[in-house]
């Protein structure tokens, strides 16, 4: 996974779940012990929810703490890489060509799909890309191991008790079986990386034949169900995620951020046009994104921007799964080039600049180590309260001064 932010995380906040009593008291000298004390607190919460014992003790006959799980939960590549070294991977060559590949094996699939959810095509496949490699790595971890050690580490335990439910209803249902239900480290699954409360609210059974089976080689399910999972999400059918503009010198920073929304020909007047140097189409009401600050490429985002950010909330999983689409269609590389003498913060660096900036007056409403709009907010604040450019873009060296 977003998947999915995923992230993945692909249709509930990522951030922000309260931690349950049994998260707060795991020794760490043995997360085993404390994952089967924290099973017998979880059992009758999960009886409450319609859950019942023998799903139960099915479900929990093979549960190992899995300490990967965490440590990817850490260090996620969409919050951990500078966009553009996300992006060689996310969108190369390779990407492509196998993407173009699976889009004339599955034209006929994926025609049917288009025309019943009015989501386009290459959206569909380009998250079937990221998500999976077009199906080839799906993930083999035990998705109640990982939901397990995820609701019992606390970070977001809340979130992953939510999905542990969801996973064990869907056991319950006879949707899969325990054996058979894997996938990644955050717990989702199939093709295109399902959490289990999306597979409950939005998968899709597209041949009727009474089953909505993400798990199996034939991806026809999983790939109805993101279509439907976008459309749910507010898809405008024929209008793009973003298009790459070019800013005029002068530009107030001030404008690019996601609360100003322009039609395309009133950013026109202020000097914001496409590639070629035309106003960009009036696809609808649009924002200017500027995920590397000045230096790097700017986007005009329309409402698909947010529809793909429901799969995954990370700015560069929403940037890559539409560049990659482009390019899937035929489209061009991203013109503008990138601030490629900077990285991207570690985990700790991020958390200190949120204190930083918290501290200076400049809140970031919490200290997650994640740079989403809160923190970007802050970030601009910061620059404007200190005469630099209030782009929003956090690199090492904003940190130096901060510190």
């Amino acid at each position: 996974m977003r998947a999915v932010v995923l992230a993945l995380c692909l249709s509930l906040p990522l951030s922000g779940a309260a931690q349950t009593p049994e998260s707060l008291s795991m020794p760490a000298t043995d997360p085993a012990t404390a994952l089967s004390l924290w099973i017998d607190g979880f059992r009758p919460r999960a009886e409450a929810e319609g859950i019942s014992p023998n799903t139960l003790d099915a479900a929990f006959a093979g549960l190992t703490y899995l300490p990967i799980v965490v440590e990817r939960d850490r260090n996620q590549n969409e919050f951990t890489k500078t966009l553009w070294d996300y992006l060689s991977t996310a969108v190369s060559e390779a990407r492509i060509r196998n993407g173009q590949a699976r889009l004339a094996e599955h034209a006929g699939l994926l025609a049917e799909i288009e025309a019943r959810y009015r989501v386009d095509r290459h959206v569909v496949a380009a998250i079937w890309g990221l998500e999976s490699a077009y199906g080839a790595v799906r993930g083999d971890i035990p998705t109640i191991s990982a939901l397990a050690t995820l609701a019992l580490d606390g970070r977001r335990g809340a979130f992953f008790e939510r999905q542990l439910i969801g996973a064990l209803t869907i056991l319950q249902n006879g949707h899969v079986a325990v054996r058979d239900m894997r996938g990644s480290w955050a717990g989702a699954m199939g093709h295109t990386q399902f959490m289990p409360t999306s597979f409950l609210d939005l998968a899709q059974d597209f041949r009727g034949d009474g089953r909505r089976d993400i798990w199996n080689d034939d991806p026809t399910d999983a790939l109805a169900s993101t279509a439907h999972y976008l459309q749910s999400a507010g898809w405008v059918e024929g209008q793009p995620w973003g298009i790459e503009v070019r800013l005029p010198e002068g530009f107030d920073y001030k404008l690019a951020d996601r609360t100003v929304r322009k039609m395309p020909w009133a950013w026109a007047e202020i000097g914001v046009l496409d590639l070629t140097g035309a106003a960009v189409p009036n696809h609808g009401l649009a924002s200017i994104l500027l995920p590397a600050g000045a230096k790097g490429a700017a986007f005009m985002i329309f409402d698909n921007f947010a529809a793909i950010e429901r799969y995954n909330t990370a700015d560069s999983y929403v940037i890559a799964v539409g560049h990659l689409a482009d390019r899937l269609r035929g489209g061009a590389p991203i013109e503008a080039e990138w601030p490629l003498e900077d990285r991207a913060l570690t985990f700790a660096e991020r958390k200190e600049l949120q204190e930083r900036l918290t501290e200076a007056g400049f809140s970031t409403q919490g200290v997650d180590g994640l740079i989403g709009p809160n923190t970007i907010d802050a970030i601009r604040a910061w620059q404007l309260a200190n005469g630099l450019t209030p782009d929003g873009y956090a690199p090492p060296s904003l940190l130096e001064l901060l510190r």
